[in-house]
């Protein structure tokens, strides 16, 4: 009886396989004391395919970068609620940037500790993830700023519609200025978390 032959893995699987392995590493052992030959390992391949996959080890710390840094973007605006006021929108952004980073804690130390430290190219990219998510925060104070001037317009502060949303809000439901909504603004536009995995 003929030897059964593995299934082979196919290139995307096997690639994003070696990029969790990446992060990881990189994440423990910070970029310069990462080797491929741990990534490799981790990941459950040889050394080489891990160079024909990604290239170098520079090549594969700024993959790695931008995997990460689009995954955060991702998170975060997918969090903001569709047709809610544009600060309950600011507010679920938030808590979307909170969540994911600390349900990727390994990924936001690379972002965070790695990235920033190791000059460019790295730091350009954490700068352009910096960039996005401040446009994205930006459009959305407007929008509320916007929002509060058309109210002000209106008997009362408010205009028909937002006094229909104030009368069908629970009464057990928070409420609040702005300023206490957005307490983590300058946490995310900073990109700056205090609780991030130690190096082992």
């Amino acid at each position: 009886m003929g030897a059964v032959k593995s299934k082979r893995v196919p290139r995307a699987v096997r690639e994003q396989q070696m990029l969790d392995a990446a992060v990881l590493t990189f994440a423990r052992r910070g970029y310069r004391a990462a080797s491929m030959d741990e990534i490799a390992e981790l990941a459950g391949v040889s050394k080489p395919l891990v160079y024909l996959y990604l290239n170098s080890k520079e090549d594969l710390f700024n993959t790695v970068i931008r995997r990460e840094s689009a995954a955060l973007v991702a998170a975060v605006t997918s969090a903001v609620e569709p047709g809610a006021a544009a600060d309950r929108q600011l507010c679920s952004g938030l808590k979307g940037f909170f969540a994911h980073t600390a349900e990727h804690p390994y990924g936001w130390a690379v972002l965070h500790q790695q990235a920033r430290t190791h000059g460019e190219p790295f730091a350009r990219e954490v700068a352009a993830l910096r960039a996005e998510i401040v446009a994205f925060v930006t459009e959305l104070l407007g929008a509320a700023a916007r929002r509060r001037a058309a109210s002000a317009n209106w008997p009362n502060g408010r205009s028909p519609a937002s006094r229909t949303r104030w009368s069908a809000r629970p009464s057990h439901s928070p409420s609040g200025p702005m300023s206490v909504r957005t307490k983590g603004l300058r946490a995310t536009l900073s990109i700056r978390r205090p609780r991030t995995p130690r190096p082992r």
